[in-house]
């Protein structure tokens, strides 16, 4: 019995697809007759093809009559030319008159549905009053509206039905009104008496439809409208109730059938629109009414409407749309360009409706069918339009969005997946296949977007970049949702990402060799899938260190690629490498992890991100590619500079006997890791581009954390006011003074000449603080040279100590001055001036009262024999300069 209804069900939907294509075939006979036969007779002046087709709405002159894509008629069925013509735009001046002919003429329409009520209403007063047995009612209500459709092809035929004629309209309003009566009569007969069975039902209902496509064809729109809104209307009106709602779903599906052929013959363009809102809206309308228990017949219910959407309007049954893609026109239209044809906004929004309705109904919904059916259909809707439709491009960005559905259907569906791990659980229980479907359904997807890229076209590289998302993506949902790993074991669901790279190498393979040496986009798009792939199931199986290591092979491997076969989309892996390992570097595992871990594991982590990225830069630099060395080389100077730190931090704690993480030296690391992230991002705003924002507002971010720490180990925690008991760890000079201010300080002064894009005043602030810093840890390793950890709290200050400081800021003015010569800088030289007046007003205003004896005596002493000898460089530095012709 099952199979009879297929095929009874087959053959009712060919029905109104014969009749289209029998009108078509024979459209133009009539024209080429009477060509043939005026040849025949001699006569010069014969007519040698068809007349034109009616013109287009947006063609018609305005004028105050009723509007052309309403009143529009002609006395004969039009003789349309060879391919469908242009479709007709529903723009704003055609709504406007739409809007006054309904004003003007609305008891046209009022009359139709009410002559198609009444044709309902006779069957319900039979019910109601117990007249008539129901074979009888049911007739009587065909018999009306066969007598509606009579009469208004009387009218037709013996009045008229164009404008100028005083019976305009009333032949659409008698025939519309019967054609609905009609369906009416046929949903009596099945759903109030079950006086036929389903398959009677749709060949009756598939007959109603052929008529009013014919009907369509000698009538204007008024017909098809009053017949599509009042055949959707019917059983709603009619009532009654029936086991299966897939009788309705079928019968919406012919209706909508229906309006479309109509409008496919006459180009109306809003009859369509009409047919598919009232098609979708009936059917979301008979789901909700039948208690959920319809989501299944519903999901294939909009498949059969998105197919007859594509295929009718253009009267092909391989879709032929082309011209501009509707992504294109929504996203990125230039003014003055044009929009698409109307079959292709009609199939956009088709799908989209489709697509939305499907993951509305099956998105955590809890039944197993309704889930296996979303997911065949959508998985159907994307083959469709990548392989049925291959020879319409204008719809290839459409599979977008049945594929989108499709991820998000799949990520709520974590409770099919609970279902079967549970069960699997039972000793000697099968392992269960349903990640392994999905990876399999994701596979499918890429290859027939791959195929379809592989025909060529000018969205070729948008498909080959689907084809290398889709299965990855898929794989993701699944792993993040469900965790197939619990149950399945890590390495059987790492197979599963393997097997997905060895497809993205296959197709990296096929697009190098359809595209050759010259481009390499669509073959980069499949390596950037395999090398994903790859770091996903790398994730599954390595620990965090392992891991670590792992996405840095990955990146050596992209950059090594790029460097091989000339693939400049590589860099958007390694983009997308570099911020992965940032983050598991800093966030998670974190510098916690780096902190507490064994040595060996954290030098695996972090030292073999540093090498893989120094190998990285030296692939870049050999490919030139500057943005990309850009990237690699901040990740270079940060990884290398937070793997020093952490080394230091980890030396210290194995030399300190007291280790406390909120000591001086413990934040001044810290700041000189964060210090040096901010200005790792800072480095790549010289990229530019859409993340410059983004990376200026984390670079601002990470270096305020760094300043906050470091502004800590200078106040709260400087050992000079001991106000937390944190005391010097080392012997002198070589303590943990150097991690904490000297570090920092020389951090600054680097990143002062490597930031050499950014604003000057920036720069100044750079240098400043590390002057400053470097000043702070030159006093306070003095300091803690004479005094030792114990004593470095203020304000004793001994004589020795005293002295020291003098001679420091001379070493340092001097010092100064040797690289003002050696450079020939007036600036250093001015600042090692600087640095000797301050040892100059030292000596005067601290030293004489503070110091005694004889260290007074060679304080005095090496004041002024070091002025004499620094007047006279100073003086030949001057001379020399002023000789210089460059001075």
């Amino acid at each position: 019995m099952e199979s009879l209804l297929v095929f009874v069900a087959l053959v009712i939907l060919a029905i109104p697809v014969a009749v289209i294509y029998l009108l078509i075939s024979n459209a133009g006979l009539r024209g080429r007759v009477a060509a043939l036969e005026a040849q025949l007779a001699g006569a010069p002046d014969a007519p040698r093809k068809a007349p034109e087709p009616p013109p287009e709405i947006a063609e018609q002159p305005a004028k105050p009559s009723p509007p052309v894509a309403i009143a529009a008629k002609a006395p004969a069925p039009a003789q349309p030319t060879e391919g469908p013509p242009k479709a007709v735009v529903v723009h704003r001046a055609n709504l406007q008159k739409l809007m006054h002919w309904i004003v003007q003429n609305w008891f046209y329409v009022v009359s139709a549905m009410s002559l198609a009520l009444a044709g309902i209403f006779l069957v319900l007063y039979g019910i109601e009053q117990g007249y008539l047995p129901p074979v009888v009612r049911v007739l009587a209500a065909f018999a009306f509206g066969a007598v509606l459709i009579a009469a208004g092809e009387y009218i037709r035929r013996r009045f008229g039905d164009t404008e100028d004629s005083s019976t305009a309209y009333l032949p659409s309003t008698f025939s519309g009104a019967g054609v609905v009566t009609l369906f009416g009569a046929v949903l009596a007969a099945r759903l109030l008496y079950d006086f036929i069975g389903p398959e009677v039902a749709l060949v009756g209902m598939a007959l109603v439809g052929a008529v009013a496509l014919v009907l369509g064809w000698f009538y204007g729109p008024l017909l098809a409208s009053v017949g599509v809104i009042g055949a959707m209307g019917a059983p709603f009106v009619i009532g009654g109730s029936s086991d299966s709602p897939a009788g309705l779903f079928a019968y919406f599906a012919i209706v909508t059938i229906v309006g479309l052929a109509i409008d496919t013959l006459r180009r109306w363009a809003w009859v369509s629109v009409i047919a598919l809102t009232l098609g979708f809206g009936a059917g979301v309308m008979l789901m909700l009414g039948s208690a959920m228990i319809a989501e299944t017949y519903f999901v294939m219910y909009c498949a059969v409407l998105v197919l007859a959407a594509i295929a009718i309007p253009v009267r092909r049954l391989v879709p032929d749309h082309a011209g501009t893609l509707l992504s294109l026109s929504l996203f990125a239209r230039k003014k003055g360009e044009p929009w698409p044809e109307f079959p292709t906004r009609l199939a956009g929004g088709a799908v989209l409706a489709a697509s939305v309705l499907i993951l509305l109904t099956a998105f955590d919904v809890g039944r197993a069918d309704v889930f296996w059916t979303s997911v065949a259909v959508l998985s159907g809707m994307v083959l469709a339009l990548l392989i049925w439709a291959r020879n319409a491009p204008a719809l290839i960005d459409l599979a977008i969005l049945p594929a989108a559905a499709l991820v998000a259907i799949i990520a709520g569906a974590d409770w099919v997946w609970t279902v079967q791990a549970t069960a699997a659980e039972v000793p000697e229980a099968d392992m269960p296949l349903l990640p392994t479907s999905m990876i399999v359904i994701g596979m499918a997807l890429s290859v027939a977007a791959a195929w379809r890229s592989l025909q060529g076209g000018s969205a070729r590289l948008f498909v080959a970049a689907g084809a290398a998302i889709c299965a990855p993506a898929i794989a993701i949902v699944v792993e993040a949702f469900w965790h197939p790993a619990d149950t399945l074991g890590p390495y059987v669901w790492a197979l599963h990402a393997m097997v997905i790279a060895a497809l993205m190498v296959g197709m990296a393979e096929r697009f190098a060799r359809a595209d050759g040496p010259g481009d390499r986009q669509r073959m980069s798009f499949a390596v950037l899938s395999a090398l994903a792939s790859i770091a996903f199931g790398v994730i599954i199986l390595f620990s965090s260190a392992a891991l670590t290591v792992a996405f840095a092979v990955t990146v050596v491997a992209a950059a090594w690629l790029d460097r091989q076969f000339n693939l400049p989309l590589m860099g958007i892996y390694i983009l997308a490498g570099i911020t992965t390992i940032g983050y598991r570097l800093i966030i998670n595992p974190g510098l916690d992890w780096a902190f507490a871990a064994p040595v060996a594991e954290m030098l695996l982590a972090h030292g073999g991100a540093a090498v893989a990225f120094v190998v990285s830069w030296g692939f870049a630099r050999a490919a030139k590619r500057p943005r990309t060395l850009v990237l690699l080389e901040s990740a270079v100077f940060t990884s290398i500079a937070i793997l020093l730190s952490l080394l230091l931090f980890r030396a210290i704690e194995y030399w300190g006997t007291e280790v406390d993480s909120f000591s001086h030296w413990a934040l001044g690391l810290g700041a000189t890791i964060w210090i040096m992230l901010g200005m790792g991002q800072w480095r790549r705003l010289q990229i530019g581009g859409p993340l410059f924002v983004v990376r200026a507002a984390f670079g601002t971010i990470f270096l305020l954390i760094g300043m906050v720490q470091l502004g800590l180990a200078v106040s709260v925690m400087n050992p000079l006011f001991a106000l937390v008991g944190d005391s010097v760890l080392g012997p002198p000079v070589l303590n943990t003074l150097i991690p904490a201010y000297l570090l920092p300080g020389v951090v600054f002064a680097v990143g002062a000449r490597w930031l050499h894009a950014l604003p000057r005043l920036i720069t100044l602030g750079f240098n400043a603080v590390a002057v400053a810093l470097a000043t702070l840890w030159l006093g306070l390793t003095i300091r803690h040279y004479w005094r030792g950890s114990a004593g470095m709290e203020l304000p004793d200050i001994g004589q020795p100590e005293l002295y020291s400081y003098t001679v420091a800021l001379l070493v340092i003015g001097a010092g100064l001055f040797y690289q003002s010569l050696a450079r020939q800088s007036a600036v250093l030289r001015k600042a090692g001036l600087l640095v000797i007046g301050l040892a100059v007003a030292k000596v005067f205003v601290v030293d004489i009262s503070g110091l005694g004896g004889l260290i007074r005596v060679f304080s005095l002493l090496g004041l002024g024999l070091a002025l004499a000898g620094l007047a006279w460089l100073n003086r030949w530095a001057v001379l020399r300069g002023d000789q210089s012709p460059t001075s």
